[in-house]
């Protein structure tokens, strides 16, 4: 039987802050990836560097560097991994900003898997991801539908430690489920299985 190819995911955060519950979700995905799930690669691509939306930076159809890196990253992957922060019941203005900047001609989301994970107050960032999968139905995104994850990361007992990363094994273990079901539809989608 043939080795399953391995597939590139591109991990994104909605948050900037360096000990964010989110970000520690990511982490907790890459740890997941390289300790028990076989043919998948996750890559944190880090958005903080993104100017503001700004057609102005566009030059003869060349975007900032900073921003041209970004979309090379998220075209060279084969889905997408989007830990979505809750701010003022939708998702944060920094991922807002990424995903504007790689929805610019040629729209480097189109077609590709994705999932959603969040970890915030009593909802867990819910609300976040339900407008995020809004928003991905104009980008061509195709998101999984389940499992979900939503951490409610300030009820007991903890699940985070101080410099956020996750230490919540049942979590880690529904973020594992999260990833495997993101690994099956993605090699559907590509038709490798």
């Amino acid at each position: 039987m043939a080795a399953i190819q391995a597939i590139k995911v591109a991990a994104i955060c909605g948050s900037l802050r360096k000990a964010s519950f989110n970000r520690g979700l990511i982490r907790s995905a890459i740890e997941l990836c390289n300790e028990s799930i076989e043919g998948m690669q996750i890559e944190h691509v880090d958005i903080s560097p993104l100017p503001l939306l700004n057609t102005d930076l566009e030059v003869n159809g060349v975007y900032p560097p900073a921003v041209e890196s970004f979309r090379s990253k998220i075209l060279a992957a084969d889905s997408i991994l989007f830990a979505s922060p809750e701010n003022n019941y939708s998702f944060s203005a920094p991922l807002k900003n990424a995903i504007d900047w790689a929805s610019r001609h040629p729209n480097v989301w189109a077609d590709k898997p994705a999932a959603i994970v969040s970890a915030g107050g009593g909802f867990g960032g819910g609300r976040s991801q339900y407008h995020l999968r809004q928003v991905g139905v104009f980008l061509d995104l195709h998101f999984i539908n389940n499992p979900e994850l939503f951490v409610q990361a300030f009820q007991p007992p903890r699940k985070f430690d101080d410099e956020g990363n996750l230490i919540d094994l049942e979590i880690k273990e529904r973020l594992k489920k999260v990833l495997l079901s993101l690994q099956a539809f993605t090699l559907r989608i590509q038709k490798k299985i």
